[in-house]
């Protein structure tokens, strides 16, 4: 299904190209890259907020996320599809039913939140990348209402969720932020961004020179 998806979306954009090539007669610059990312978090963390505030839309009455859903989001380098996930108790139990075509994850905590809460997230965020769908995906974490007495730094979210046992095999980074600084969050998203390109880099170069490895053996 997951494949199938890809391969409509890849063909509806090679249609696109084509489209614009005949309408202005040349060639387009070279499109930026898509990717697909999965945010996962508890009910309130602000998800929703955030991605609200970088798509540009108005973030006033937002209300939380139910099932989930889809915003596409715009950089300078790249665009980001980024599927939420509604983080209450009888959401995230299907969690999983969601995982497939991802290509990289975002947790937002609640950075002032409780012990008992930081604690559930821990839990959350470890089931989630060790499902297989997930294995070795770039993760970054993000700490979110920095605004509220209380809120933790990264060093003592890193110790909490225990990131420092994730696989050397998966990239992450971590940020803290406000949603009243709309800067603290693009520049996780940059930071995060610009992981996800190095890392499509090297797979292009790793397939390349794989494709060249298999004509030499040809010869």
């Amino acid at each position: 299904m997951c494949q199938s998806m890809q391969l409509y979306f890849a063909v509806l954009r090679i249609g696109l190209y084509t489209l614009f090539r005949r309408i202005c007669g040349k060639a387009p610059a070279a499109p930026k890259p898509t990717f697909s990312v999965l945010c996962l978090g508890l009910a309130n963390s602000g998800k929703s907020t955030i991605l609200t505030l970088l798509s540009g839309e108005n973030a006033d009455g937002i209300r939380p996320t139910v099932g989930f859903s889809i915003k596409a989001l715009m950089f300078a380098d790249c665009f980001v599809d980024v599927k939420e996930l509604g983080g209450s108790d009888n959401v995230r139990m299907y969690w999983n039913k969601y995982f497939c075509g991802a290509q990289a994850v975002i947790f937002v905590i609640d950075s002032a939140g409780s012990k008992e809460s930081m604690e559930t997230a821990n839990a959350e965020l470890h089931k989630a990348l060790a499902d297989p769908e997930l294995d070795g995906l770039p993760l970054l974490v993000l700490g979110n209402h920095q605004d509220k007495e209380g809120a933790r730094s990264k060093e003592q979210i890193t110790k909490e969720l225990e990131l420092g046992l994730q696989s050397t095999a998966r990239k992450w980074i971590i940020h803290t932020c406000s949603m009243k600084n709309k800067e603290e969050i693009m520049a996780a998203f940059q930071d995060f961004n610009k992981l996800l390109l190095e890392m499509k880099e090297k797979e292009e170069r790793e397939d390349k020179t794989e494709e060249q490895d298999g004509e030499f053996s040809k010869i």
